[in-house]
């Protein structure tokens, strides 16, 4: 009987935002390690002829996984790697090399054949503990000080969890070859995966099993890129519950690698946990904070704003839904988006949606203030003027959102494919310019991206929404043009933080961000105005 439990030892984290040059830097947001020896314990017992029952303690070191693989898993043909990616190299170099405390290095664990198959003079691998798996304990090279022979993958963990490398070790990469990744993958002991995603067909003759998408998930995906011929990306999956674990009270599966354990993804190097995506918008939030400049907004309140940002985020294999901040309703998202799709300006804002998005939207109540329906009117009807929400818009101009969709699927590549919002000739248009402008599609190798500008946000209190609002609009177009999404590029005119927001966004930027939910859109429909709230199912 063997019972694993998860635990941190000597570990403590500190979040703090330094001033620099009157500048907040999220990169000074950093955590503190007395020891990173992330480790599990294996109670064994084990019951002897005489029946009494032995039980020993053995720790483990937690780990991280670093390949290579095309989508079937193939990572290897003929002993070799079958493609050459300088990137890569590069990029498996400055992971497993760098370290957060300049007095310790990173520990790489390998196969033997793995071991050989490293050039002579590359070998041992600089500025790492080269771990080598070896039944015989025999290498055919000349050991070194940074050179450590064991005879299985459970030894080497528990060598590097011993007091004469836990201290000195900072984070341990397994690196191949097959048979290794095949049993470490997912393994209870691997707390993430780092793998270069090769996206062409190359033939391989190595494999090893797929990503365990009921305990990983994707917390950074780089935009794909081509090398050699190869489209790749380099993609950060980690852990999130073991299924695996059960709780030693009540024999139930506990989630004890769950998120709540590791609030703070911590254990990922640094150059990874700074890459999710939704530092970009906290960085933003301290850039304005920091050096913004004040202005009294036309309704009298103070601000700070800062002109001409972008922010970038990739749809391929999350949602962008902000999870540092205030909560955000998802279903009153989906319900807004589809009221905004919906298209007649007659049509009423739907009663359960009042009260619900960004903290109630009582103004929506008074026919008087229809800014919002105008905004919802504006994606749809193209030359036709507004008159209110009781007016009649039958046979009056043009439905924009479906020829935007007819432009994609008619596949122009020459033609500018924009959804465009602002109506200059309006009367009220031209009192209240709307924050929103336009946004622009394009299609590239299957993928549809979308780059929307907006003239005027509030960062803190409507980008998120705006955010997610608009990735679920890409990917519903995506998905009934036949594409997957690609990328969301948001640029803003003029990027603007309320001075009564500064304390609540402050404690914000205190806190580490949690991997992004994944969208799924019902395979079924394909008509843009099909769709409902059930059609959209956010995992994780």
């Amino acid at each position: 009987m063997v019972l694993l439990f998860s635990h941190k030892v000597g570990f403590f984290i500190t979040n703090f935002v330094s001033r620099s040059s009157n500048r907040f830097r999220l990169r000074n947001v950093v955590a503190k390690h007395k020891s990173s020896c992330w480790q599990y314990s294996v109670m064994a017992s084990k019951i002897g002829g005489d029946g009494d029952v032995n039980v020993h303690d053995v720790s483990k070191r937690c780990y991280q996984v670093v390949v290579a693989a095309t989508r079937d898993m193939g990572i290897g043909k003929d002993g070799k790697l079958p493609w050459k990616l300088p990137s890569d190299l590069k990029f498996f170099k400055e992971l497993t090399s760098t370290t957060s405390d300049t007095r310790k290095k990173n520990a790489v664990l390998m196969g033997r054949k793995t071991w050989e198959s490293i050039p002579l003079q590359f070998r041992p691998l600089p500025g790492r503990l080269n771990v080598v798996l070896t039944r015989s304990g025999r290498v055919e090279t000349k050991l070194s000080e940074d050179v450590v022979l064991c005879a299985s993958r459970a030894s080497a963990l528990e060598l590097l969890a011993s007091s004469r490398y836990c201290s000195a070790i900072e984070n341990v990469f397994v690196i191949g070859g097959g048979q290794l990744l095949r049993e470490a993958l997912n393994a209870p002991e691997c707390v993430a995966i780092h793998i270069t995603e090769i996206e062409d067909h190359v033939d391989c003759d190595t494999f090893i099993p797929s990503i365990d998408m009921s305990l990983f998930r994707p917390w950074y995906t780089s935009p794909p890129t081509v090398e050699n011929d190869i489209r790749h990306s380099f993609v950060t999956y980690v852990r999130m519950r073991d299924s695996q674990l059960e709780h030693p009270a009540s024999g139930r599966t506990a989630d004890i690698c769950d998120a709540s354990n590791f609030r703070s993804f911590d254990f990922l190097p640094k150059l990874i946990l700074e890459r999710h995506e939704e530092f970009v918008y906290l960085n933003l939030i301290q850039e304005i904070i920091s050096s913004g400049k004040h202005k009294i907004e036309r309704r009298g309140t103070d601000i700070l704003s800062k002109f001409s940002s972008q922010m970038r985020f990739n749809l391929r294999k999350y949602f962008p839904l902000f999870t540092t901040g205030k909560e955000l309703l998802w279903g009153e998202i989906v319900e807004e988006l589809l009221w905004l799709v919906g298209g007649s300006a007659g049509a009423k804002v739907p009663p359960e949606m009042i009260g619900h998005t960004w903290g109630g939207r009582e103004h929506l109540k008074r026919e008087e203030d229809d800014s919002e329906v105008i905004f919802k009117f504006r994606h749809t009807q193209l030359c036709a003027r507004y008159e209110g929400v009781h007016a009649e818009y039958k046979s009056q101009g043009f439905d924009k959102l479906l020829m935007v969709i007819d432009k994609i699927n008619k596949r122009l590549d020459g033609a500018l494919v924009i959804l465009l919002v602002c109506d200059p000739s309006d009367p009220k248009v031209r009192e209240c310019p709307p924050a929103y402008t336009f946004a622009q599609f394009y299609v590239e190798k299957g993928e549809l991206s979308c780059h929307i500008c907006w003239a005027s946000a509030d960062v803190g209190h409507g980008i998120p929404y705006y955010i997610a609002s608009y990735a679920l609009l890409t990917c519903l177009i995506a998905h009934v043009c036949g594409f997957v999404p690609g990328d969301l590029t948001a640029v803003l005119g003029e990027a603007s933080v309320h001075e009564a927001h500064i304390k609540p966004l402050q404690e914000q930027l205190r806190r580490y961000p949690k991997p992004f939910p994944i969208l799924r859109v019902n395979p079924r429909k394909k008509d843009i105005d099909s769709f409902v709230e059930a059609d959209f199912e956010l995992t994780n």
